[in-house]
């Protein structure tokens, strides 16, 4: 039975790292499946392995049949039936990118933040392998675009924030300090539980 991992916060500094390209796949599939499971528990559309504390270039996203509107709206209540393809990505990199759009992101390791300003490309090509090693390659566009820069950029350490252009993003941190401050208490917490329990 998959199992809900816990969430890494804005602050532990895991999201900053640049994670390690996959080598065995010995255990992606039980992995993926435990990151899929989270990831619909959280109501996300996207998880990346260094939001569970794992520095592995790997990530999950959801495909929803929704308009993209629809999709944004309704993250915390987005029915499992409208879900149209599940992707799980090993290793990905981008190989063609085509137009601009701006648009709407929030971050499940940046709980209740979210920014309408975040420019990202149009169409893309993505090369990665699925939890086999497989090569494969996915065109996509608009929001599953979005999706999957949005998450292939957790595993260079780059967070949507980070993507907000300069003129914005100052006021915008400015806006959310506290919530953001709070968060990074909550992430060092986290880290000294788990020194902790590992003695």
């Amino acid at each position: 039975m998959a199992e809900v991992l816990p969430i890494r916060l804005y602050g532990d500094p895991v999201l900053r790292r640049k994670a390690r390209p996959v080598q065995d796949f010995s255990d992606l599939a039980e992995l993926a499946e435990n990151m899929v499971e989270t990831m619909f528990e959280y109501g996300g559309v996207g998880l990346a392995a260094p939001q569970v504390g794992l520095s592995r270039r790997l990530f999950v996203a959801a495909e929803y049949a929704l308009e993209e509107e629809e999709a944004e709206a309704d993250e915390e209540e987005r029915p499992k039936s409208v879900l149209k393809n599940l992707y799980v990505m090993a290793n990905p990199r981008i190989t063609h990118r085509e137009g601009t759009q701006v648009g709407t992101e929030g971050c499940l390791s940046i709980p209740g933040v979210y920014s309408d300003d975040v420019p990202r490309d149009l169409q893309i090509r993505v090369e990665y392998q699925d939890v086999t090693g497989e090569p494969r390659t996915l065109e996509a566009e608009g929001y599953l675009a979005r999706v999957i820069q949005h998450e292939l950029d957790h595993l260079e350490g780059v967070l949507f924030l980070d993507r907000i252009p300069a003129e914005l993003r100052r006021p915008f941190m400015e806006e959310h300090r506290a919530e953001l401050a709070e968060m990074q208490r909550k992430a060092k917490a986290f880290l000294r539980e788990l020194r902790a329990e590992r003695g």
